[in-house]
């Protein structure tokens, strides 16, 4: 039997693993799942507002201006019709000052095309200026309560270290393949506790510098365990 070359890449999960990660992952959810405001509701302007601010920023940054955000703008109309200068006061201290013209803009579309609704296909979400394939993934899964699948920088985290174990986990090939493992895992039922509970465990054991490998899990069904830094390599190629 020829071993496969070492680029090469993994198919999806089989139908077993698939289970035993999810059960394991929701398992572990039910006990150890963060308590957030954005989890207790379903309205699509407020998971977007998180989805924004949670880019590039953690959790307990966010926490705070989330509710003064949505105090002072709770609906896509009033900010559309925020002042822009209003509107980036407003997000301070948070930075990455595009990220609150980014979501007015989305706003200000809302309002003109859907009558400040948002869509819930993915095609439309994509085509919106500022809302890329993870953002309409989470508020398909996390607003409409779809069976669709996310792939943020937690996400990607857990699934490379467990399902693929060496590489370069940023390059172009093996993120296609991240979300095509991403898709195949999303489970019929609970889906919207799945996708939560990917990030969770992504931010709080399966992290980035020292993973809480003893006490996973995961331990017996990860590529990646016991985890070696020098198996992620940060050449990203095409």
């Amino acid at each position: 039997m020829k071993r496969k070359p070492s680029n090469a890449q993994p198919a999806a999960p089989a139908s077993p693993a698939r289970r035993t990660f999810r059960r394991r992952l929701l398992a572990w959810y039910d006990s150890n799942g963060r308590n957030l405001p954005w989890r207790k509701t379903d309205d699509p302007y407020h998971i977007l507002v998180s989805e924004i601010m949670l880019q590039q920023t953690q959790v307990n940054r966010v926490l705070p201006k989330y509710h003064e955000w949505l105090q002072k703008y709770p609906s896509f109309e009033a900010l559309a019709d925020a002042p822009e200068a209003d509107v980036t006061q407003t997000w301070y201290p948070l930075g990455y000052n595009i990220r609150p013209r980014r979501l007015q803009a989305i706003a200000r579309e809302a309002v003109a095309r859907f009558g400040g609704k948002l869509p819930d296909d993915e095609e439309t979400l994509l085509s919106f200026k500022g809302i890329g394939a993870y953002t309409a993934g989470a508020i398909r899964s996390f607003a409409f309560r779809e069976r669709a699948a996310i792939l943020d920088t937690n996400v990607a985290r857990v699934l490379f270290r467990v399902f693929i174990g060496r590489g370069a986990p940023k390059a172009h090939a093996t993120k296609r393949e991240l979300w095509k493992i991403s898709e195949a895992l999303v489970p019929r039922r609970r889906a919207f506790d799945f996708n939560q509970a990917l990030m969770d465990f992504g931010a709080m054991l399966c992290t980035a510098r020292k993973p809480k490998c003893l006490v996973c899990p995961m331990a017996s069904q990860c590529a990646a365990f016991p985890f070696n830094p020098e198996h992620e390599t940060t050449k990203s190629t095409k």
